[in-house]
């Protein structure tokens, strides 16, 4: 039998200010959809372009940090992996689904989006998440001089 492997790393821009709540057991869960661009050119020469809409929820800390720092229009990469959620309709009855993401991690990407807020109140928002979802290290740790050990 075949293993399976479900995971996806898609970069783009938040559709929306994130949207945030408390889980009942008291974990944050945050929502927000991401637009990916893609541009190509025809057989023709013309140049086209189409963007994809994908459906994006995050938890715990990492929830927190992107509803805290971000923003419509915020860049961020995004690791996960593909959920599908079904339901039946509740005026038509008919069975619904969509497909979604799962983040597992982030990376913001490109400047802070307008009116996000920044740790400090004037410096930049953290520029990744990390795979444990807190901030990167303030300005005060490692310079781009500095040896980062991984």
């Amino acid at each position: 039998m075949a293993s399976s492997f479900n995971r996806v790393i898609l970069a783009g821009n938040m559709t929306r200010d994130p949207e945030s709540r408390a889980l009942p057991s008291g974990q944050a869960l945050t929502k927000f959809s991401l637009a990916i661009n893609r541009s190509y050119t025809t057989k023709e020469g013309e140049k086209r372009e189409e963007v994809t809409y994908v459906d994006i929820e995050s938890y715990g800390k990492q929830a927190e940090v992107i509803a805290k720092y971000c923003s419509k229009g915020s860049g961020i990469l995004v690791e996960g992996r593909l959920k599908l959620d079904s339901w039946d309709d509740k005026k038509t009855g008919e069975k619904r689904s969509r497909l979604g993401v799962v983040l597992e991690n982030f990376t913001f990407i490109g400047g802070r989006a307008p009116g996000a807020a920044s740790p400090d109140g004037d410096s930049p928002a953290p520029r990744s998440g990390g795979s444990r979802g807190g901030p990167a290290p303030a300005a005060d740790g490692p310079g781009p001089d500095d040896d980062v050990p991984f």
